[in-house]
């Protein structure tokens, strides 16, 4: 058996109460860095989850995380974990929901990403600590959001090439990016999950796309979370198929 070397760098209970879980968020956002921490990017995961139902109608998390080198986004490994799901969906508190089945996947990880792009909001969250910055601070790794739509905050839409962008905001305060990533397709929304500041974080979503709207990383981690993937039978091997 191997042992992941990404390691918690914090723990928690997570059997919390819905208020705990907002007055947590609130405590552990104190500790989330927007500035740029990041040393040698030599790979890049993305995480994702799915939520199939057992035979029985049982809902359970399927979280799917693959990893690439970086900057080639060649293929180094995918591993997935299905565990039971025990918070239930709350918006806002999807984090208690997701958070502990893809620490699950990301603890068979043989190879440590240097960077987590995770299908999801970061600081974009009203209480600035999405499934992003959870897992960022709690693996002190850094980690980057990439959601398909807005969950708090307003943003002019971007120019039409890739790479345009238009900051996300709530009120006064800049909480993301809506970055175009593909001519003619909707813009995904960026934000700071740990130790990347928004500028960063937005290169780095542009030069992980290859001509799709979803950066390489989440785009395969979504596919195989849905199940729209085909792993081989082991899906924990190291390497892709």
């Amino acid at each position: 058996m191997h042992r992941s070397t990404l390691q918690r760098a914090l723990n928690h209970d997570w059997s919390l109460s819905r208020d705990e879980a907002r007055r947590l968020q609130t405590s552990l956002a104190g500790q989330v860095s927007s500035r740029d921490d990041l040393g040698e990017l030599r790979a890049v995961a993305g995480v994702d989850l799915g939520y199939p139902r057992t035979p029985n109608g049982v809902v359970t998390g399927r979280a799917a995380v693959v990893v690439l080198e970086y900057p080639t986004l060649a293929p180094i490994e995918q591993v997935i974990a299905t565990r039971p799901v025990t918070f239930p969906y709350v918006p806002g508190l999807l984090s208690f929901r997701e958070a502990p089945v893809a620490l699950a996947a990301l603890a068979e990880v043989e190879r440590s990403p240097d960077l987590l792009l995770v299908d999801g909001h970061g600081y974009a969250h009203p209480r600035r600590f999405g499934l992003a910055c959870h897992l960022g601070v709690l693996l002190d790794v850094p980690t980057i959001g990439c959601a398909k739509s807005i969950l708090i905050g307003e943003a002019r839409e971007p120019g039409p090439a890739s790479g345009d962008w238009t900051p996300l905001c709530d009120g006064d305060e800049v909480i993301g990016a809506a970055v175009r990533t593909r001519a003619g397709s909707r813009p995904i929304y960026v934000s700071v999950g740990h130790r990347v500041s928004l500028e960063t974080a937005i290169g780095l979503v542009v030069a992980c796309t290859r001509g799709f709207r979803l950066p390489q990383p989440v785009r395969l981690a979504d596919r195989i979370a849905s199940q729209r993937g085909r792993p081989r039978p082991d899906a924990s091997s190291p390497r892709m198929p």
